[in-house]
C-alpha cells in the first residue's frame, strides 16, 4: 500500500475529531480477552489520550513508539505511545499532542492529526483515546529522561500484521489469569494496553480479514 493510500485509508475510517465526547464510551478493552474480569480500580474512568504518529519515509510508513523511563513509578520501561491523562478542558488531540511535546518534543505543528481510532478501556481505569497523526518526515526528537528512555519507528506493515499477535497471559499473585496480547519486532516486546490499542487500530482500518485465520491458529497451539 503506497503511502497517499494509506493516508486516504486512515483518514476514511478513523472518527473525526469533533465526534470525541470526554465522557464516551470504551469500544475495546483490557476485558475483551478477560470477560467478567473487574477492573483493578474503583470509580469511574480517567480520561486519557495517546498519539499514534505515523511517519512517512523513503521505505514506507513508520510508527514512533516511546520505551518509558526506568525510573517511572509505574509501567517502567514498557512500551508505549506518547500520551497521558486529560488535562481539565483538554479535548483528546490537545492532551495527546500536548504528551507527545513533553515526552519526547515532537512539534504539534509537525503533525497532521487524521482521526482517533477505536477508545480503550484499562484495567488500571482510563478511557484512553487513541489519535492518529500523520508526519511527513521524520522528525528530530529529544526525549524527556524523566519519561522516557529510548523513542524509535517500528515498521507500520509490522504492526498491522496480524500474524505478529500472539494471545499470552500472566498469573496475578491471586492465582488469576489475565490475558494480553503481545508482539515482538526485533528486541522490542509491545504488549498490554499498547498492542491492545494496535490490534484495535488494525480492525478499525481493515477489519478482521485475517483475524479468524490467526484466532484458529492460536487455538491448535
Amino acid at each position: 500500500m503506497s503511502l497517499e493510500t494509506l493516508k486516504e485509508r486512515l483518514a476514511e475510517r478513523l472518527l473525526p475529531p469533533s465526534d470525541w465526547q470526554l465522557e464516551g464510551r470504551p469500544v475495546r478493552s483490557d476485558f475483551d480477552l478477560n470477560p467478567g474480569a473487574s477492573r483493578w480500580v474503583e470509580g469511574p474512568l480517567k480520561p486519557a489520550a495517546v498519539l499514534i504518529p505515523v511517519v512517512a519515509t523513503d521505505d514506507g510508513a513508520r510508527v514512533l513508539m516511546t520505551r518509558r523511563a526506568d525510573s517511572l513509578a509505574s509501567h517502567t520501561g514498557q512500551i508505549a505511545f506518547p500520551g497521558g491523562r486529560l488535562d481539565p478542558g483538554e479535548t483528546a488531540v490537545e492532551a495527546a499532542l500536548r504528551e507527545a511535546w513533553e515526552e519526547v518534543a515532537l512539534d504539534p505543528a509537525a503533525v497532521t492529526v487524521l482521526g482517533l481510532s477505536d477508545a480503550y478501556e484499562t484495567g488500571t481505569g482510563y478511557l484512553v483515546t487513541p489519535v492518529v497523526g500523520w508526519l511527513e518526515a521524520s522528525p528530530v526528537l529529544t526525549p524527556s529522561p524523566d519519561e522516557v528512555a529510548e523513542v524509535f519507528e517500528v515498521p507500520w506493515d509490522v504492526l498491522m500484521d496480524p500474524a505478529m499477535l500472539k494471545r499470552e497471559h500472566l498469573e496475578t499473585p491471586a492465582g488469576v489469569r489475565r490475558w494480553f496480547w503481545s508482539l515482538t519486532h526485533e528486541d522490542r516486546y509491545i504488549w498490554g494496553v499498547t498492542a491492545g490499542i494496535v490490534r484495535a487500530l488494525r480492525l478499525r482500518l481493515y477489519g478482521e480479514e485475517g483475524v479468524a485465520a490467526l484466532a484458529t491458529a492460536e487455538d491448535a497451539a
